[in-house]
């Protein structure tokens, strides 16, 4: 399984991005997905996450972020408005493709991207 994000960049506060996260692999649809994120200095970050029956997101982005898929194109998406300078940060997208349940820490996820890089100034 491979993941390759893209969609990271420059943004004022209060713009949108929308990150996207194509994934390889036979059974796509029935992996769980997250998104995580890391700023300098600081541990990686749950952001959302998705599986077959619902999403869940981070406090510090509910209202604000959306995750969704495609599973006809093999790829998640994050959705980000009303962005602010504290949403800098590298972004991650991951797989998780044993068991149903979205897990809000990296551990479980066994397949990661590379990330990218998402700034935005104030």
């Amino acid at each position: 399984v491979q993941l390759q994000a893209s969609g990271g960049g420059l943004v004022q506060a209060g713009g949108s991005l929308r990150l996207s996260c194509a994934v390889s692999g036979r059974t796509f649809s029935s992996y769980v997905m997250g998104w995580f994120r890391q700023a300098p200095g600081k541990e990686r970050e749950f952001v959302a996450g998705l599986n077959w029956s619902g999403t869940y997101y981070a406090d510090s982005v509910k209202g604000r972020f959306t995750i969704s898929r495609d599973n006809a194109k093999n790829t998640v998406y994050l959705q980000m408005n009303s962005l602010e300078p504290e949403d800098t940060a590298v972004y991650y997208c991951a797989a998780k493709t044993l068991g149903e349940l979205i897990s809000m820490v990296p551990g479980p996820y066994n397949y990661w991207g590379q990330g990218t890089l998402v700034t935005v100034s104030s």
